[in-house]
């Protein structure tokens, strides 16, 4: 009836698994009992959890991904705790606990933290920005975020029901196998990747396609703004990189359930195909995390420096140029796994070029301040704080990438990625998030906690990750979960140090928040542009209308708000009003992510009758869509003309021009 799930699922094993068990399931009920205590269900569901209006699908995006960075950071605190005790002795964690914290630490900061985020900022900031009222399809976009919730919620549930994967995040045969992982924690990974990368595809899809299509008139493509470019790219990445693991994953899970053998040995299949297949794949996901944060660097340079970006061009070459690169270096992750010389003597001189048009991108950013009006604001100091720091990452990568130095298991790796990730995509993110808050809510994030956020950060990855470079050149291999080596120790401690002051930087980004809602009042934009900014979003209202724009702006050039202002023709109204024609809400996405959860557990757990309502209730719910009659709703002119007159505050409503 249950298929293997039994009481020995729970987390018996150990006490502190046991704790983050119940603090998972308490602090769920929490919340479910604080929204029954307010009778705010049915305001969220009809205003948030059903809603097709692409900025709220943002918002929802941004909102995960900040809760899976808790819950990653304390994997992530977890492990440096353990490493900082464990000479000569076990320390607090069991090996099978601390390989489950480092697979699922690395899962979540990446498939649950990083890809939420971008694409969140994306679904906040581009129709915007390119004058668009919508994405090109909605109700995609929908479904998109709901089964990236359903994954992540597969990583959770598996704190609680099971374990998760020892097999690292990346999930290599042979052990990810059955042979060598029976349990189901390598299918809680298999179908967390699955679920969530179908999101992520039909993510990259619907941003192409509404890029491509849905531009306001007269804007080519090079007048976009360097944030829509690097969501262009990261499209593309997306649909031809996201593949790839998608058929590694659904390929291992052959292996698992069904006894082929795609990637043993033993038995005609190859694990290399899996390796390659990964990181043809792992490779450009590091620039589809990597790209929007150097979107955001780029806006918030120029808005700061009160600026054109210097050499608009060579960005957009640079950013085109590292896309393209990206898909031929996957192979100087195994240089030493048996690739032919010449076969390494061709990735060995791919991968460091690509570190050429990074270097043009950092020295356009470097001209745009030379002379400029800087402002220290906050999205400003994390700007600062990557370029200085990402320097660091992309040297050490250089040297990572040549092939007789061969340091991939040791924690110089760890440092490195981590040194690239945390400065070059999260601290970009944190740009955004900072940047175009009052954008999404209509007043700004408090600066005082936001520097002292900041700050924090900076100070915690420093003290976090550079002992790790120098663990590495003393031969520290990655992934230790006790050592004997005394010398190691000290360096250990001090990561352990950096490790809390990240957690003070993520304590301090929380009491900002809360302040700023406190005291929204005062920190309410007086207008819908509280930058002074350069490009379209900060055309609209902050926050904007459901469709942005009254009417679909002119587009004479890169911009394109900046020379509306200065022309004098920013808030000009229309003559009158026309319909507007909107994406109705719809219930079916956040259905079909919950029986894909449903069909995902009950197929790790091999629970075939609910697999087969998991499954049947997928089927319904795309059904239904497909039946919907009325799917869009009309805002009539004078209905518009009114929501127009109440916003007031923002001073260019309408731009001019057909709708």
């Amino acid at each position: 009836m249950l298929g293997k799930l039994t009481i020995d699922a729970l987390p018996f094993y150990s006490g502190i698994a046991m704790g983050g068990a119940l603090i998972t399931v308490f602090g769920a009920l929490g919340v479910v009992a604080l929204i029954t205590w307010l009778g705010q269900w049915r305001y969220l569901w009809i205003e948030w959890l059903t809603s097709l209006d692409h900025k709220k699908i943002g918002i929802m995006y941004v909102t995960l991904a900040l809760i899976m960075m808790v819950r990653g950071f304390i994997d992530a605190m977890m492990m440096r705790t353990q490493q900082a005790v464990a000479l000569d002795s076990d320390g607090y964690l069991t090996p099978d606990h601390f390989d489950q914290i480092f697979t699922s630490h690395a899962t979540i900061m990446v498939f649950f933290v990083a890809m939420p985020f971008l694409v969140g900022l994306f679904n906040v900031v581009v129709p915007q920005q390119i004058g668009a009222r919508d994405v090109a399809f909605p109700f995609m976009n929908s479904v998109s975020l709901w089964l990236t919730a359903s994954g992540a919620a597969l990583v959770i549930i598996s704190l609680v029901i099971g374990k998760f994967s020892t097999a690292g995040w990346s999930a290599h045969p042979p052990y990810s196998e059955a042979q060598f992982s029976p349990g189901v924690g390598v299918d809680y990974w298999i179908w967390a990747i699955l679920v969530s990368g179908v999101g992520s595809m039909l993510t990259g899809i619907n941003f192409l396609v509404t890029i491509v299509k849905r531009r306001a008139p007269g804007m080519r493509l090079m007048m976009m703004p360097l944030f829509t470019w690097t969501a262009l790219c990261t499209s593309i990445l997306i649909v031809f990189a996201f593949p790839a693991l998608t058929v590694a994953a659904a390929l291992l899970g052959l292996d698992r359930y069904l006894g082929m053998h795609f990637f043993t040995d033993g038995d005609g299949g190859n694990m290399m195909n899996y390796i390659n297949l990964f990181w043809m794949w792992g490779h450009p996901e590091v620039y589809i995390l990597i790209l929007p944060a150097f979107g955001v660097y780029s806006e918030v340079v120029a808005t700061f420096s009160g600026k054109r970006l210097f050499g608009y061009e060579s960005l957009v070459y640079a950013t085109v140029v590292i896309t393209v690169l990206s898909f031929g270096v996957w192979l100087h992750h195994f240089f030493t796994l048996g690739a032919s010389s010449d076969v390494n003597a061709f990735f060995g001189r791919v991968a460091p070029l690509i570190a050429v048009p990074t270097g043009v991108t950092i020295f356009d950013w470097l001209f745009t301040m030379y002379r400029g009006r800087l402002q220290f604001s906050v999205p400003m100091l994390f700007t600062l704080g990557f370029i200085v720091t990402f320097v660091i990452g992309g040297m050490t990568g250089v040297l990572l990438a040549v092939a007789p130095v061969d340091m991939h298991n040791t924690t110089f790796l760890v440092a490195h990625y981590h040194n690239l990730l945390i400065p070059g995509a999260l601290f970009g993110y944190f740009a955004g998030y900072q940047y175009w808050f009052p954008k999404a809510f209509g007043f700004r994030l408090e600066e005082k906690w936001g520097r002292r956020a900041f700050w924090a950060w900076i100070v915690g990855v420093y003290l976090a990750f550079m002992p790790l470079y120098i663990l590495g050149f003393m031969g520290m291999p990655q992934r230790l979960q006790r050592y004997y080596v005394a010398g190691w120790q000290p360096y250990l401690i001090v990561a352990e140090f950096g490790a809390l002051f990240i957690l003070c930087g993520i304590t301090l980004l929380a009491i900002q928040l809360a302040v700023s809602i406190r005291d929204r009042a005062a920190l309410a934009v007086s207008t819908g542009d509280p930058w002074n900014g350069r490009t379209l979003e900060w055309a609209t209202a902050s926050p904007p209308a459901a469709y942005n724009f009254a009417v679909v702006p002119h587009v004479h050039g890169i911009d394109a708000w900046w020379a509306m202002k200065q022309a004098g023709t920013a808030g000009h109204r229309p003559a009158r009003f026309h319909d507007i024609i909107m994406a109705g809400d719809s219930s079916a996405g956040i259905v079909l992510g919950a029986m894909s959860f449903v069909f995902a557990f009950a197929m790790i757990w091999q629970i075939w009758w609910l697999a087969a309502v998991g499954g049947l209730g997928m089927f319904a719910a795309v059904l239904s869509q497909t039946f919907r009659d009325h799917a869009e709703h009309r805002i009539l002119a004078n209905e518009v003309e009114a929501i127009e007159n109440r916003r007031t505050m923002a001073p260019a409503l309408a731009l001019g021009g057909p709708t």
